[in-house]
């Protein structure tokens, strides 16, 4: 039996007369890296938001960890968000507070001793790769990747099992992303990570995804390896994996691995 950390079935969502997903179904399966795409518009990053909680659901189910989000009670809901980290566009920092004091924003819940903070803060911020002295640095301060992974370091702070990580590597240069695609891997692998990686990045969905979900027409139109979903007959999911672009993307894959 295939062991899912995250569960959404006939989920809708809505804003006003726009319906955005109708009738959703989608799994994240333990230990893997799950890329979900889409055209503009099909609601990628909503249904992140869906699944953390930012945006209520009209109908359906959303199961996180073998918790009902929608049914779970507020000390169930806080628990369970200590369980997932997200990384929002550009790492979402708080512009006011420096890279460790970012990354400390979730220990702070939990009423840590300052010191504890900054010690396990200084390693977030190792493990995402930035240089050592990040840690004292302004939002302002750093280039576009390094706020990527400080991002990724207070995603981190609260040893999760599942991150969430949103557009990744959008606005960095080529070199940049591929650094970028390699430490989601070795995270992965390192911790133990479950991750739901939203992403229109070809090179991205090759180098890092087990399996990619495509949202159209409101729902996950499929979901499979890159492999598989360039087999569907489909008009964008044809056009999306066997584009020029796509084969660009697989065959630098190809010469990596």
């Amino acid at each position: 039996m295939t062991d899912n950390v995250i569960e959404v079935r006939g989920l809708v969502t809505r804003f006003g007369s726009n319906v955005i997903h109708d009738g959703l179904d989608l799994d994240l399966r333990r230990g893997e890296i799950l890329g979900v795409v889409g055209g503009s518009g099909t609601g990628k990053s909503v249904l992140l938001r869906t699944i953390v909680g930012l945006i209520r659901p009209a109908e359906g189910h959303i199961r996180v960890l073998g918790v009902d989000v929608g049914d779970a009670g507020e000390a169930e809901r806080r628990a369970l968000e200590q369980r997932w980290g997200v990384m929002f566009q550009d790492g979402a920092l708080f512009s006011a507070l420096t890279v460790r004091e970012n990354v400390q924003v979730p220990m702070r819940a939990l009423r840590l001793d300052q010191a504890v903070m900054d010690g396990l803060a200084d390693l977030k911020i190792a493990m995402s790769g930035l240089p050592w002295d990040a840690g004292d640095k302004y939002p302002a301060e750093l280039s576009g990747g390094m706020r990527k992974r400080a991002g990724i370091a207070r995603a981190l702070a609260l040893d999760p099992e599942i991150v969430f990580l949103d557009e990744p590597t959008a606005g960095l240069d080529p070199i940049g992303a591929d650094a970028f695609d390699r430490l989601i891997v070795e995270l992965r692998d390192a911790l133990g990570l479950s991750v739901f990686l939203v992403t229109h990045d070809l090179d991205t969905l090759n180098a890092c995804c087990d399996r990619v979900a495509v949202l159209a027409e409101k729902h996950v139109l499929a979901t499979g390896t890159i492999e598989e979903l360039t087999r569907l007959d489909h008009p964008w999911v044809h056009d999306y994996f066997n584009g020029p672009r796509a084969h660009a993307a697989m065959a630098a894959d190809r010469r990596q691995g």
